[in-house]
């Protein structure tokens, strides 16, 4: 269902725009979870540390393509905003176009690489095979990783939340049971797990598929959609969504790469903190996926919201929306020191005592850092959502920085402590790049707009 989102209270609207992307959030993260959880349990702590030791990859390109793909919707967004049917349908063409050429390039160049990649990360050798095994089978389906989240974003764009999050629900069931399936039944252990990924995923893509087709006459393409005669016109609207994907996909890159380099150095301290970082990292995606859906959420309301040019609605939404954030950062940091230890017996049990004390000394100091992350997302999303796209970058180069600084540099006089503060030191860095980024670029709109209303009247008079 379509959802308007330039009018109504803003808080309201964001809230429950947000609730479907937190379930879909969490039902995506099953995906990896489910794998964690499987694998940890049936395979043992090497076979989880397999899984653990490339998932910074898995998320790297996830990040890229999630990244390109909301990019190239914001363009969607605003021409729906505008009221522009026919400039959405000519966004999701191009985007379309433009996804597909990129996620193949990436698709290449990793499968020619990925050995090298891994020698680079530290992959101790005795998971080396079962983590090679699992994330090139993942790499050959980006095609489908792509495809999913496109139109989930296009989707999204148009200010329906909610359908993505059931084909998302579906999807992750039937990756737990396929999971199960191939490595219980079909004993193919670690490379089972990742075939349910790819498969599960291709269900997601064409369950949305069919939804479009079905429910969606707006985004009903016509063969005229599909011609570029590359006149300026043309030229201007491709760069116009380069211009908004390629920074976000740069950005979240950046964010995975520094992802990368951390776990690069946990993956040198050996398996049993490979195995430590893994369980508390997911139960960490878990509990800032609140905040996670409310920056999603800002996205599109606010893309909507500048296409319709109402300014002062996007910062009421933007404020209100910060403020619930700095709620759940609290409540999440006190059930993350309450439960931090039980939460991550879920994944390997309570045998592995050692494995879970590193674990929930993670949590315990990442826990006190959330309300940063959670400001992020905020005002990164915002920035977006009105083609800012610098900004953001920027912070997410700094961010970049500041993780690799701590985690490398550190690391012979901290230990894997080093690893433990490097997360936490970035996001304070990047909120507040983004939240004085945010500001400015606001300022500069309502100037602009004051302008404007000023030549207006002149011309008037």
């Amino acid at each position: 269902m379509i959802n308007d989102m330039t009018k109504g209270e803003p808080l309201k609207l964001i809230f429950w725009f947000s609730v479907p992307l937190l379930i879909g959030n969490i039902f995506q993260q099953l995906y990896n979870i489910a794998d964690i959880v499987i694998v940890g349990r049936t395979l043992g702590t090497n076979a989880l540390a397999a899984v653990g030791a490339i998932s910074p990859i898995f998320f790297f390109l996830t990040f890229v393509l999630v990244g390109m793909t909301n990019g190239f919707a914001v363009v969607t967004g605003q021409r729906f905003g505008a009221q522009d049917e026919t400039g959405v349908r000519r966004s999701v063409t191009i985007s379309t176009i433009l996804s597909t050429i990129f996620t193949l390039a990436f698709t290449l160049s990793l499968t020619f690489f990925m050995d090298k990649f891994l020698y680079w990360m530290n992959v101790p050798k005795e998971i080396y095979k079962d983590a090679y095994s699992y994330i090139m089978i993942v790499v050959a389906g980006l095609l489908v990783v792509t495809l999913y989240n496109l139109l989930a974003s296009v989707i999204r764009a148009l200010g329906d939340s909610k359908t993505p999050l059931y084909f998302l629900i579906f999807a992750s069931i039937l990756n737990i049971f396929l999971a199960l399936l191939f490595i219980l039944k079909f004993n193919m252990g670690v490379p089972g797990s990742a075939i349910a990924v790819v498969i599960s995923q291709l269900v997601a893509a064409l369950l949305c598929v069919v939804y479009v087709k079905l429910k969606f006459p707006i985004l009903h393409l016509k063969k005229s959609d599909w011609k570029f005669s590359l006149n300026q016109e043309d030229k201007n609207f491709i760069m116009e969504h380069l211009n908004v994907g390629l920074p976000m996909a740069l950005q979240f890159s950046i964010i995975g790469i520094g992802i990368l380099v951390i776990q690069s150095v946990c993956n040198s301290f050996g398996p049993d903190i490979i195995a430590a970082m893994t369980a508390a990292l997911r139960i960490e995606q878990i509990a800032t996926m609140p905040m996670m859906s409310f920056g999603v959420a800002i996205a599109a309301y606010v893309a909507q919201n500048y296409g319709a040019n109402k300014f002062g609605r996007i910062h009421d939404g933007v404020k209100k929306s910060s403020i619930i954030c700095l709620l759940i950062s609290i409540g999440m940091g006190i059930i993350m020191h309450a439960w931090g230890y039980d939460l991550v017996a879920i994944f390997l049990g309570y045998g592995e005592h050692h494995i879970l004390e590193l674990a929930k000394s993670y949590l315990m100091i990442s826990a006190l850092f959330y309300f940063f992350l959670g400001q992020i997302f905020i005002h990164r999303n915002a920035l977006q959502g009105m083609s800012e796209a610098v900004i953001p970058l920027w912070a997410s180069i700094v961010e970049l920085v500041m993780r690799c600084a701590i985690a490398i540099f550190f690391a012979d006089k901290w230990g894997y402590y080093s690893v433990f503060y490097a997360g936490p030191a970035a996001w304070v860095t990047g909120a507040s790049i983004v939240g004085f980024g945010y500001y400015m670029n606001l300022f500069k709109i309502a100037k602009k707009a004051q302008n404007t209303v000023r030549e207006n009247r002149k011309v008037t008079v």
